[in-house]
């Protein structure tokens, strides 16, 4: 084959360096990001029932699911 005809190295070289510069973009965005804050969790309801409770809803699913 004639020199003319052969790849050139440095494209390639470039071609491998690619990744590194994303990876080194993508890392700074994520260092000038400002830290999100934690939310802000609500105080429970002491008037609210916890854990289970048979309201009608649940009442009418076990009349309609009775075998008996």
């Amino acid at each position: 084959m004639d020199k003319d005809k052969q790849p050139d190295p440095t494209r390639r070289s470039l071609l491998k360096a690619a990744p590194l510069g994303l990876l080194t973009v993508a890392a700074a965005a994520r260092a000038g990001a400002p830290e999100p804050e934690a939310p802000v969790a609500a105080t429970p309801d002491p008037q609210q029932a916890r854990g289970y409770h048979e309201t009608e809803h649940i009442r009418r699913y076990y009349r309609t699911a009775a075998y008996w």
